[in-house]
């Protein structure tokens, strides 16, 4: 224990206190009440520069609170700009996950500035972090590599159709990390854009047009000729149907107790369900009404 004697305190309190004196007060075997009137006389010594640092954390705090307003108005200005020159939405929105990402850094820089923390230390800070957080997140780093990929090649955009790891649905967004799809059923999937670019695609609005496949099944002893004719009817009668091209009714397998059939034709992108369920629905009340067993 460190021996101090009532002199050694005085000259002490009489003199610049440095925190280490404190160390050696508080260890020493003086009495509580001269510990106490030394750490106290400490306290005051440092009263200016606490000050001023209360004065520069406040003032950082101010710019901060100023700053996250002003980053919000750059981003508003940011996809205006976007907007006005007609920027494909996908891009759009990836555009504006990294601008927020960046605006937020540069406020960083900013603030840390202002407590005094150089530029160069924060490089540096940024630069291991960045090193460490790239060793253990490299699934993100590869989803971000993904969507970079998804945008400059563009298997897809916002507002697409899309079939991909096992899940389909409307493309509503694409950001830094993610793809965001709406399912028919109004499920929102999140899929890791670095499993979108190693995966199969299927853009199902890729095209104007879609051929739309309807399988059904009926007796062995329906006669296959008035089942063309039946459906072939339906296909032309509805208005969604592409009349200008080519549409088909026939026998695609024959089960131990079914006759399988596939009627065939072209529907417009935007109408491929309704179509669908709509067709379904009519060939079977078609065939029962005309005595077609469909059982």
């Amino acid at each position: 224990m460190c021996l101090l004697s009532i002199e050694d305190i005085t000259s002490m309190a009489g003199s610049e206190i440095e925190l280490e004196d404190v160390g050696k007060v508080i260890n020493s075997e003086v009495s509580s009440e001269e510990k106490t009137n030394f750490i106290i006389q400490y306290i005051l010594a440092q009263r200016e520069p606490l000050l001023n640092f209360l004065k520069t954390l406040v003032f950082a705090l101010i710019v901060f609170l100023i700053g996250r307003r002003i980053v919000k108005g750059l981003l508003r200005m940011t996809n205006r700009a976007m907007e006005r020159k007609e920027v494909e939405v996908s891009i759009q929105k990836f555009g504006m996950s990294f601008a927020g990402f960046a605006y937020n850094i540069l406020l960083v820089f900013i603030v840390a500035g202002i407590l005094g923390v150089g530029t160069s230390s924060i490089v540096a800070m940024l630069g291991s972090a960045g090193l460490a957080i790239g060793l253990a997140l490299q699934d993100s780093m590869s989803n971000l590599a993904g969507g970079v990929l998804i945008l400059l090649l563009k298997p897809f955009k916002v507002g697409d159709y899309i079939i991909t790891s096992g899940e389909e649905g409307t493309v509503t967004s694409i950001d830094i990390f993610y793809t965001r799809i709406h399912t028919t059923d109004n499920k929102v999937i999140v899929i890791p854009n670095g499993t979108i670019s190693s995966s199969n695609v299927t853009n199902t609005s890729n095209q104007q047009e879609r051929m739309l496949i309807l399988d059904f099944m009926v007796h062995y002893s329906a006669r296959t000729s008035d089942v063309r004719k039946l459906v072939l009817e339906i296909l032309q009668k509805e208005e969604h149907i592409c009349q200008d091209k080519d549409m088909s009714v026939v026998i695609c397998a024959l089960n131990p107790l079914r006759v399988k059939m596939q009627a065939k034709a072209w529907v417009k992108n935007s109408e491929y369900w309704p179509t669908r369920f709509a067709l379904f629905e009519k060939i079977k009340d078609t065939l029962t009404e005309n005595g077609i067993d469909i059982s």
